[in-house]
């Protein structure tokens, strides 16, 4: 693989963000969906980190996760179809 095709390939994965917290069975969920098809993502522990509740109820107008951001698409639960849609996934 070329540099170029590299960074295409790079510049082409979705940006996705999961607001989650200790203990969340759905949160793990939607982090396991993500890990099987093998898309990057950063989590943030709304539990542990108040700025990331902040961003939580900004983004979806409340404090439930988990909270799903795939590139700027907020998404707020586990549903394996909505995800498959966002990230282009068959």
């Amino acid at each position: 693989m070329g540099f170029l095709t590299f960074v295409a390939l790079i510049e082409s994965m979705p940006n996705v963000i999961v607001y989650s917290k200790n203990d969340c069975p759905w949160c793990v969920k939607v982090k396991d969906f993500l890990k099987q098809n093998n898309v990057q993502f950063e989590e943030r522990n709304a539990e542990q980190n108040r700025a990331y509740a902040d961003e939580v109820f900004k983004k979806s107008g409340g404090y439930a996760v988990p909270v799903t951001d795939i590139d700027g698409v907020v998404m707020i639960g586990y549903n394996v179809k909505k995800m498959k849609e966002l990230l282009k996934l068959g």
